[in-house]
């Protein structure tokens, strides 16, 4: 039980860890002050870099890039990303 408690919490870790190009350095240290756990704080800073160095591009730019529409999407694929292009537009309308 213990084994699939510590499994799921660094795949949630690594999902979830909220790294930007722009505050890269920010949420490892709000996860330092909040915690004190230095190891989140570090390993959240260190996936970021290295996803930016294996791929060249951080990881916005990464999931950017996956939601631009390509020639060899199939239909279903355009109609997902159209309807979060329009969520996301709507969003911003109501900030």
């Amino acid at each position: 039980m213990i084994i699939k408690k510590i499994i799921s919490g660094i795949f949630f870790l690594c999902l979830l860890n909220g790294c930007m190009q722009s505050t890269a350095l920010l949420g490892p240290i709000y996860a330092y002050g909040t915690t004190g756990n230095v190891y989140h704080a570090s390993f959240s800073y260190g996936s970021d870099k290295i996803v930016t160095s294996l791929t060249g591009r951080s990881t916005v730019e990464n999931v950017d890039n996956l939601l631009k529409v390509k020639k060899q999407d199939s239909d279903l694929r355009k109609l997902v990303k159209k309807q979060i292009v329009e969520t996301r537009k709507k969003l911003n309308l109501i900030k």
